[in-house]
């Protein structure tokens, strides 16, 4: 029988054989979403998005017909209540967007987007019912994948119970990242590069694994690393106390297995010099600022004088160094170079930002609609750029008030923060050191890739969504698991 997290370690694999067979097709699904959903270029292609949805659905539904369903903490069902809610009016809310509605109402509620019917629809003139959404078939499509995300992490909320599953997850995950740091790194002496699938036409002197884009490959390794540390964590019961002795040390931190840390401590080596190699600097600058993350958690949860006794701080250390040491013996100069004064200058986000906060002005209260970004910004683009189509603002945050608004947006960083910041508060209380590591892993995870979103879309890429979903549900749940 498997053991709930905060208990003795089991081995990774050890509990499957006595799970029912519903449950243990749910946990293979979700393993097979992770492993899968990066290799077709990071899913952005229709079909693997739907491939997604179908994949969700069909464990959503063995969920559903599962019976007993697993065994939650009661602590964690409390948590969960208000989540219910915010995500049923959130959802609700994008039903509003696109129900018809009478023209006049549509006037006194935005009136910019009566405003733009009036201008470009040609059969405004006899239209009685219209839209919020001003491309409702946009936010219904957007809608049904942010909902497949949305069920993802609520499949992993209720049915990874227990610490083995949470350590066969993020062991997959590493796994994953590897192997798209290491296929990266070879196609940088390819003569014909491909991104896996499909040639590889832009970003050849980056690595980009089977991602077309460099910062959402750094963005889906950023999220891997610090659940692998937090892992590595775990597993050397760097958070325990009272241990004495260099012997007694050196026996806990290697009483998981010295040949897995060692892969672990290796995973992460590679995938973090994929991100140095992949000449992303906000994928470098969350790299580093989550290292530092990890010791500043540290000290926060338990004070300056007992983090002297944590082994933890030397430990990230160490990994920082031997990260830095690889890094520069491979060469980074290009991504340094792409730090300079003169690049950042040609860089066209600010004016993408400032020509969407023009479309948030514009639409302030219910936005344009989910996923109507690329239809509406060459309205708005009033400053120059790039001769480019842009498809997404390079800011998540801007790009999520213009389509959803002031009220939709609320709605949706609730129903994440609300998870997270329950995950955080409860992390701190926890005293066993697995669950400790672990979920600081994932809140680190979850800061790092909140942090590059500021700067880039990730969280509009099928692969990272997915990936994010899963995160920020194995952070709450290993924050929150029974303590039995």
């Amino acid at each position: 029988m498997s053991t709930p997290l905060g208990s003795a370690p089991a081995a990774p694999f050890r509990d499957q054989a006595s799970r029912p067979p519903l449950r243990r097709a749910i946990d293979a699904g979700i393993i097979a979403l992770l492993a899968l959903s990066p290799l077709p270029a990071a899913s952005v292609p229709a079909w693997s998005v739907l491939a997604i949805e179908l994949a969700v659905a069909a464990l959503a539904a063995a969920y559903i017909l599962l019976e007993p369903k697993p065994r939650v903490n009661p602590d964690a069902l409390r948590a969960l209540r208000p989540v219910r809610y915010v995500a049923a009016g959130f959802f609700a809310y994008l039903v509003f967007q696109v129900l018809p509605l009478p023209s006049g109402l549509v006037r006194i509620l935005s009136p910019a987007t009566y405003g733009f019917r009036r201008l470009y629809d040609p059969g405004f003139a006899g239209r009685k019912f219209m839209t919020l959404s001003l491309v409702p078939g946009r936010t219904v499509e957007q809608g049904l994948e942010l909902l497949a995300y949305v069920l993802l992490g609520f499949l992993v909320v209720r049915t990874v119970t227990h610490g083995s599953q949470v350590r066969r997850i993020i062991f997959v995950l590493a796994g994953s990242g590897v192997f798209q740091a290491l296929y990266g790194l070879s196609q940088l002496a390819a003569s014909s590069p491909r991104i896996l699938f499909y040639p590889k036409t832009y970003s050849l002197d980056s690595v980009t694994g089977t991602f077309v884009n460099r910062s959402h490959f750094s963005g889906y390794l950023e999220m891997i690393v610090p659940l692998v540390v937090g892992l590595l964590i775990a597993r050397m019961n760097l958070f325990s106390f009272g241990v004495k002795g260099a012997r007694e040390r050196f026996q806990l931190m290697m009483s998981q297995g010295v040949a897995g840390n060692l892969a672990l401590a290796g995973a992460v080596v590679i995938m973090s010099l994929g991100i140095a190699r992949s000449n992303s600097r906000s994928g470098l600058a969350v790299l580093g600022a989550g290292f530092f993350l990890f010791i500043g958690l540290s000290v926060l949860a338990y004070g300056r004088a007992a983090c002297r006794e944590l082994w933890i701080m030397n430990f990230v250390r160490a990994m920082v160094l031997v990260i830095l040491i690889m890094a520069l013996a491979i060469g980074i100069g290009s991504t340094i170079q792409r730090f300079a004064l003169d690049n950042l200058l040609q860089d066209d986000r600010p004016l993408f930002w400032a020509n969407t906060v023009d479309m948030v002005r514009a639409f302030p209260v219910f936005g344009t609609g989910l996923g109507t970004f690329a239809d509406l910004y060459p309205a708005f683009e009033s400053r120059g750029g790039q001769d480019m189509f842009l498809s997404h603002a390079h800011n998540d945050y801007l790009e999520a008030l213009a389509e959803l608004g002031l009220a939709g947006t609320a709605l949706l960083l609730g129903l994440v923060l609300w998870l997270a910041v329950r995950a955080f508060l409860a992390w701190k209380e926890r005293r066993s050191p697995e669950a400790k590591g672990l979920a600081l892993g994932g809140i680190v995870s979850l800061s790092g890739i909140a942090l590059h979103a500021v700067t880039d879309f990730n969280l509009h890429i099928p692969a990272n969504a997915a990936l994010f979903a899963v995160v920020l549900g194995l952070t709450f749940v290993s924050a929150h698991h029974r303590k039995t």
